[in-house]
C-alpha cells in the first residue's frame, strides 16, 4: 500500500502577477477550488514569514501569500510614480485579488496587513469569509509604548524625528529586536527571518519608503472607528491570536474586538510580535479549528 498521500506535503509555489501597475509576488499552496485564505504580512517582512504556515493550512485551503509594494519580491515600477500610503497599499492589494479572480476569501492581518486587509474588507465586506487577526490592531487600546517615537514623528514630522526613526529601527539590530523581544529563547528564532528583513530593508530607497509608511500609519489610527463600524456591521467570523508580549500591539487590541464583535474568539501566546517564528503549530491549529468551523 502506497504512503505516499499520508506522508505528502502540500508544495508552496512563487508567482508573480501584474496588479495596479505592480508586479506583484506571492507565495500559494493548495487546491484551487478550495477555500481561499490571503495571508498578510506586516513590517519589515513579506510572505517568507508565512513559509511554515502555508504547507499546513494548504491540505485543505488555497492558500495566497502576497508581497505588498515595498517589501519582500514585488516590483514597483517607475520609481516615483508609486506614493507609499496605507491607501495606496489597499488598492494595490485589491487589484491584486481581482487580478487572480479572488471572490470569496479568509484574510490573515499581522502588523501592516491589518490596516490592508480591513480597508479590503470595507471596500468589498462581501468578499470575506472570516478574519484571523495575528496581532493586527484595529483599536487605540492596542498600541503599546514602542509606538512613542512614531507618534512623535506623526505630531512633528520633522527631519531630526525622522532620522531618530531610521537610525533606532530600520537597521539589522532593530530588526532583530522586533522579532525576539518577548520571546522565552530568542535563540530559537530562525536567523534568515530578520537577516532577509534587514537586507532587504538596505535596498536603495527603500528606508525612505518605509519611514513614508511610518509616518503615514497615522491614518489607519483615524481609520479604527471606521474599521469598527466594519466589524459591527458585517459581524465577520474573527478569530484573534496574538503574542502576549509583543511591545508594539498589546493585549488589550485583541480584547477589543470583542467591543464590536461579542463572538470573538480571542487566544494569547506566550512569545512576541511574530508570534508565527516560535508558535506556527499552535496558530495553524487554532486556525484550521477555526476555519473549519467558519468556511468550511
Amino acid at each position: 500500500m502506497s504512503t505516499v498521500s499520508k506522508f505528502a506535503v502540500p508544495v508552496t509555489s512563487v508567482h508573480k502577477v501584474k496588479a495596479d501597475g505592480v508586479e506583484v509576488f506571492y507565495r500559494t499552496a493548495g487546491d484551487p477550488n478550495a477555500p481561499v485564505v490571503l495571508l498578510l504580512h506586516g513590517f519589515p517582512t513579506s510572505s517568507f514569514m508565512f513559509r511554515e504556515l502555508i504547507p499546513r493550512l494548504a491540505d485543505q485551503f488555497r492558500v495566497i501569500a502576497p508581497d505588498l509594494p515595498g517589501f519582500g519580491f514585488t516590483e514597483v515600477p517607475m520609481e516615483g510614480t508609486y506614493t507609499y500610503s496605507f491607501d495606496a497599499l489597499a488598492r494595490t492589494l485589491e487589484a491584486f485579488t481581482d487580478a487572480l479572480s479572488l471572490k470569496r476569501y479568509a484574510i490573515y492581518v499581522f502588523d501592516y496587513g491589518a490596516p490592508t486587509g480591513f480597508r479590503l474588507a470595507m471596500s468589498h465586506p462581501e468578499r470575506i469569509s472570516a478574519i484571523v487577526s495575528q496581532n493586527g490592531n484595529a483599536y487605540e487600546e492596542g498600541l503599546g509604548d514602542a509606538w512613542a517615537p512614531i507618534r512623535k514623528y506623526w505630531s512633528e514630522p520633522s527631519e531630526a524625528n525622522r532620522d531618530v526613526i531610521r537610525q533606532n529601527i530600520l537597521n539589522f539590530e532593530g530588526t532583530r529586536w522586533q522579532y525576539t523581544h518577548g520571546v522565552a529563547n530568542p535563540e530559537s528564532v530562525a536567523p534568515e527571518s530578520y537577516t532577509l528583513d534587514a537586507a532587504l530593508l538596505e535596498r536603495p530607497g527603500n528606508k525612505e519608503i518605509q519611514l513614508d509608511l511610518f509616518l503615514d500609519y497615522a491614518s489607519n489610527v483615524k481609520l479604527y472607528p471606521k474599521f469598527q463600524d466594519y466589524l459591527r456591521e458585517s459581524k465577520p467570523p474573527l478569530l484573534a491570536i496574538w503574542g502576549k508580549n509583543d511591545p508594539f500591539f498589546i493585549p488589550a487590541g485583541a480584547d477589543a474586538f470583542r467591543k464590536d464583535l461579542p463572538n470573538a474568539q480571542v487566544r494569547f501566546l506566550d512569545t512576541g510580535h511574530f508570534a508565527i517564528e516560535t508558535h506556527v503549530v499552535e496558530i495553524a491549529s487554532a486556525m484550521k479549528e477555526f476555519l473549519e468551523k467558519e468556511i468550511l
